[in-house]
């Protein structure tokens, strides 16, 4: 078994534990990703036409989802924060409803892989929250890491 085997967040007693990245040095580090959401076509029409009464959501969705990209390590525990340096997040209309992207930029000792989820997530549940009022049967789907880019592993994509 080789050390990427292993949990790095688990010690050798089984307890958690935050990984020390002190040692390592400041890399350009990027990550994308997305995910879904599935909606009525009369709904993501609405949304597109800025129909929705709480407003602009695709704007919201996306503020929503830059400050959740910066506020990563207050949402999951053994994150290190991070000093973003770009936080990009896109809305755009799919045939089965809206699909959302992210990109997190950092210099850092450690990947920003969680900060683009983090993004895309809050997004997502942002558009829902902004739309369940037309829609309730709405379906947050496929959130995932697409990118990522720097550190020692190097450059993986989906």
């Amino acid at each position: 078994m080789t050390d990427r085997d292993q949990l790095s967040h688990i010690d050798a007693e089984g307890r958690s534990r935050m990984v020390d990245v002190g040692d390592k040095g400041p890399t350009r580090r990027r990550a994308r990703a997305s995910g879904r959401l599935v909606m009525k076509p009369a709904t993501r029409e609405r949304v597109l036409q800025g129909e929705v009464p709480k407003g602009n959501v695709v704007e919201v969705a996306r503020i929503a989802g830059i400050q959740a990209a910066k506020r990563t390590a207050d949402l999951i525990p053994m994150c290190h924060p991070l000093r973003l340096s770009h936080v990009d997040v896109q809305v755009e209309a799919i045939d089965e409803g809206l699909l959302v992207t992210a990109e997190a930029a950092c210099s850092g000792p450690t990947g920003v892989e969680m900060e683009a989820l983090t993004a895309v997530s809050v997004a997502l549940l942002t558009l829902y929250d902004m739309c369940k009022a037309i829609e309730r049967g709405m379906t947050i789907t496929d959130a995932r890491l697409e990118e990522k880019a720097g550190g020692a592993s190097g450059t993986w994509r989906r």
